[in-house]
This record gives structure tokens, C-alpha cells and sequence, in this order.
């Protein structure tokens, strides 16, 4: 089973940045504006220099990573839609230039697949074994 919806993978396609979340191994967290893709079941991120950035230094001590991909479809009526990923980053090397890999654990969507189970707030949580 695909980690991510036929519709999920479009609303991705359609967008360009995205909010990546780490924390250092003492639980200090931070989060970043990145530009991102979708490469098959993961989603991968880099950076004009990677290596010099919090989210770097943190992935380095703590491989977790969430990334929050949302927009509102409408503010009248309310729409908002996203898709956050949560998972094991790894720190890979693009050619000579560093980049991160996030493989999915859990996905939550929302506003995006009609007619899914929905949990808390019409969010789809769905764990990636």
C-alpha cells in the first residue's frame, strides 16, 4: 500500500513550501520554511547550505522529523486542507549536496480525501508500518 493518497499526492504536487519541525536530543524544538518534493513514499527537503542551518544540527542528534504541508481551499465557507508527515529523517548526500529524507510513520490529512474515515476534527490519522 502507498504511503500517500492518489489525492494527496496531487494537493502535494500543488505546492511549493512546506513547515519542517525538529528538535535537538535535549527536546529544544524548531521549525522551517523548506521547500520540499514527494519522491515516491518519502519527502525530501535541502536547503541553499543544509549543513548550516538548526534543522541540520538537530538532525543530526535526533533523526525525527515532522513536516506540515496546508492551505485554506476557502475562507468562505472555511476550508483549510493539509497533509503532515511524521517520521525518521536521514541526512543524505544530492550529488555533493546535502539534503533530508523523511520517511513517513504517521500521516494526518485533511479537506483532501472525500469520504475518508475521519478521527478528531474531520482529520485522517493513518500509521505507516
Amino acid at each position: 500500500m502507498a504511503v500517500f493518497t492518489d489525492s494527496e499526492l496531487e494537493y502535494l504536487a500543488g505546492q511549493r513550501l512546506a513547515r519542517l519541525a525538529t528538535a535537538s536530543d535535549e527536546g529544544q524544538p524548531d521549525v522551517s520554511a523548506v521547500g520540499f518534493s514527494v519522491d515516491g513514499d518519502t519527502v525530501v527537503s535541502s536547503g541553499l547550505d543544509l549543513t548550516k542551518t538548526v534543522r541540520y544540527r538537530h538532525l543530526r542528534a535526533n533523526p525525527r522529523a515532522t513536516v506540515v504541508v496546508d492551505d485554506l481551499a476557502s475562507v468562505d465557507p472555511w476550508r483549510p486542507r493539509g497533509v503532515k508527515v511524521r517520521g525518521r529523517a536521514t541526512l543524505e548526500d544530492d550529488d555533493g549536496k546535502p539534503r533530508i529524507r523523511i520517511v513517513p510513520d504517521t500521516v494526518w490529512s485533511w479537506g483532501i480525501n472525500e469520504g475518508a474515515p475521519k478521527r478528531f476534527a474531520g482529520i485522517e490519522k493513518r500509521r505507516i508500518t
